[in-house]
């Protein structure tokens, strides 16, 4: 909460919300509407990452994952929705990633919860403009944030049995957006405040370094964008089924 505390000093209000908690949502919402009489602008940013292979990673991780990203959000909407709506409009800004265009190896769950994002906020944007709601959807590309240190405690927990070969590789891609070339979150922040403020928000907002690249990826053929990702984070091009040094280790191995 250190950062929060950083805003509170600037004079910026804070409340303490937990988005997988429907009772800390509505309280919350409740609370702000309240104080304040109105509720103008949404912008669902809270998010975790989950690194591993999914045919290994714990379903309760998976799980966490889309209850944070995708039904943490949705459940904000719900609750912030008929407010908007008393009050004459509003705008909703939905946080997803450039990784929902072109999902990357090792972060299969991630990359899910932000097409799911994606592909509500398509929707809410048709739905929710009978009411003078407009929608938002913001595609940050590689920003400098805590996601990184965040990815790798987690993966720290775990221990792969079929890709136990590829542990390097799946450590290197819970820090792969953390590279010094990422966009600084405040110029993020900036562009998102600027647009969701106009008079008519753009439906769609991609920002960030590796933006271009990963449009063009969204655009490729399969077999060039399967190329592309095996070679970047570390998976052979063809079956390895024959290759000693990729099968897992058997008990008789251990």
């Amino acid at each position: 909460m250190h950062k929060m505390d950083e805003l509170t000093m600037l004079g910026i209000r804070t409340l303490e919300m937990d988005v997988t908690n429907d009772q800390s949502v509505r309280a919350g919402v409740s609370k702000i509407a309240q104080e304040a009489g109105h509720l103008d602008v949404l912008v669902n940013n809270a998010g975790v990452g989950a690194t591993g292979p999914l045919a290994e990673l714990p379903l309760a991780e998976v799980a966490h994952t889309m209850n944070v990203n995708v039904l943490g959000a949705l459940r904000l909407v719900q609750e912030v929705v008929p407010i908007m709506v008393d009050n004459g409009g509003g705008t909703i800004v939905n946080v997803a990633s450039i990784v929902a265009w072109a999902p990357t190896p090792w972060a299969g769950a991630y990359c899910a919860s932000k097409a799911a994002i994606q592909a509500l906020t398509h929707t809410l944007r048709v739905e929710l403009r009978p009411f003078n709601i407009h929608t938002m959807l913001v595609c940050p590309g590689s920003i400098q944030s805590n996601l990184g240190n965040s990815n790798s405690v987690r993966l720290s927990q775990h221990r792969w049995s079929l890709y136990a070969p590829y542990a390097s590789s799946i450590l290197e891609r819970a820090t792969a957006s953390q590279t010094s070339s990422a966009t600084p979150a405040h110029l993020l922040a900036h562009r998102v405040v600027q647009a969701s403020l106009s008079s008519q928000p753009p439906t769609h907002l991609a920002f960030g370094y590796m933006t271009t690249l990963f449009h063009l990826l969204s655009w490729s053929p399969l077999w060039l964008r399967d190329l592309f990702m095996s070679i970047r984070f570390g998976l052979p091009r063809t079956s390895t089924s024959q290759d000693p040094a990729c099968k897992p280790l058997s008990k008789k191995d251990t």
